[in-house]
């Protein structure tokens, strides 16, 4: 399997080798989303549970937890028996940013085991069509002109979709206004109706409204131009070199697994990943499969956590 970096998320389809059954839960697995129904953590999960209980031969329930910007899914995680029968569809929100927006009861660097990455979900700076912007530059032009007039949506401080942004702002070195939302749908709506200038969306939820003109995409937060809107720069090959922002999803496990179960869990997951069917379904969505084995996933949410940190702490950004 290939090393899991930010430079490289494609997997290659190899032979995975049988799964010992004798190391596996010998009950269904619960499959804990912290976060509501119908959002990309609620997919991702259904999508997975699909392809585990597959490899695994058992049944696999997904559990919607929601709250507290998925701290309290990740917590019933991290005080759950290490038996395998609970897992958590961890993110960069409940593993990168969340420790640095708030006063957690858990470290999930270390109170949870990676046992597989699942998805990389790309983020796209979009504009309505009364926007002058016709690329990147343009708007980081505009934004300079102006300081502090641009107005973005998010979904809610410390969202992704607000992060994101903030990123952007803080290496263009412009001043944004940032108006948070209770979610990424009222944003959207108010982006539409020209409420607001623009918006650093996920790319399943704008890509309907890309495809019908209703929306324009100026550059995506990947390192690498996306397979649904190749004709899309990078933010770091249009304006911004080094930039990334990858909305990343992952499976695990409480601390205190046997190694022996870590592994098997790792390979049922990781046969669902390099599913041609799961990878298309991916695909359909502008989403892209993760790979690496536990070590790699650690060392990739590690660094991903510090730049977060950094970035909170230079801008000054808080969920208040």
């Amino acid at each position: 399997m290939p090393r899991l970096t930010r430079r490289s998320l494609a997997l290659t389809l190899l032979a995975t080798p049988a799964i010992a059954q004798g190391n596996l839960p010998d009950r269904p697995i619960r499959l804990v989303a912290p976060f509501a129904a119908g959002g990309a953590s609620d997919l991702i999960s259904r999508m997975m549970a699909d392809e585990l209980g597959t490899s695994l031969g058992q049944q696999v329930v997904v559990e919607n937890r929601a709250g507290a910007g998925g701290a309290i899914g990740t917590e019933a995680v991290v005080r759950a028996r290490p038996d395998g029968t609970t897992l958590l569809m961890g993110s960069q929100a409940t593993h990168s940013t969340n420790p640095a927006l708030y006063r957690l009861s858990y470290d999930p660097g270390t109170d949870l085991l990676p046992l597989a990455g699942v998805a990389g979900v790309p983020g796209v700076l979009v504009v309505g069509p009364a926007s002058t912007a016709r690329t990147l530059q343009d708007f980081i032009a505009g934004a300079r002109a102006a300081p502090g007039r641009f107005t973005y949506g998010s979904a809610g401080n410390g969202a992704s979709t607000h992060l994101t942004m903030a990123l952007l702002e803080h290496m263009a070195g412009i001043e944004l206004q940032h108006v948070p939302y209770r979610g990424t749908g009222p944003a959207l709506q108010d982006l539409l109706g020209g409420r607001i200038m623009a918006l650093f969306d996920t790319l399943p939820t704008s890509l309907p409204h890309i495809r019908e003109g209703r929306l324009r995409a100026l550059a995506v937060s990947t390192v690498a131009r996306n397979a649904t809107l190749p004709e899309v720069p990078t933010v770091a090959e249009a304006a911004l070199p080094g930039y990334e922002a990858l909305n990343w999803y992952a499976v695990f496990g409480p601390r205190g697994l046997p190694d022996a179960m870590v592994a098997a869990l790792h390979q049922g997951l990781d046969a669902g990943v390099r599913r041609p069917s799961f990878q298309g379904r991916l695909a359909a969505q502008g989403m892209d499969p993760m790979g690496g084995t536990p070590a790699e996933l650690a060392a990739y949410i590690a660094a991903d956590r510090r730049r977060w940190t950094d970035l909170v702490r230079a801008a000054n950004i808080t969920v208040n």
